[in-house]
């Protein structure tokens, strides 16, 4: 059985940096195209970043919001996906969860995820 683990999440201040891990078990990671979610409350779950199984230098994506503040990155020997989040702003502050999926298709949509974490809460205080 496949699991994923976040960790990493907490508190941070504007313009400050964090760092999420996603270890993937039961699997090697190399089997799945990684990807980073976001929930606020009272929002709907977001794309926030995602890196293709291709090596040694993977595609990777994301959302417009992150673009230039956050980098995904994988390594397939620890079976570990990180999300290294910088300058951050009140507006990241969400549960953060990754998520695994095998199939081809449209990446932004986490119903094409097949595997998922249980998340971390990230929080930015003003």
């Amino acid at each position: 059985q496949v699991e994923l683990v976040e960790s990493g999440g907490g508190l941070a201040q504007a313009g400050g940096f964090l760092t999420l891990s996603c270890v993937v078990s039961g699997r090697t990671s190399a089997s799945y195209f990684m990807g980073w979610f976001r929930q606020a409350p009272g929002k709907e779950r977001e794309f926030v970043a995602g890196i293709a199984r291709l090596q040694p230098t993977p595609t990777t994506y994301y959302a417009d919001s992150v673009k230039g503040r956050f980098t995904i990155s994988r390594d397939d020997v620890r079976n570990t996906v990180l999300l290294q989040m910088s300058n951050l702003i009140p507006e990241d502050t969400a549960v953060y969860t990754c998520a695994g999926r095998t199939v081809s298709g449209d990446l932004y949509n986490p119903s094409e995820y097949k595997v998922w974490g249980h998340g971390t809460q990230v929080t930015v205080s003003s």
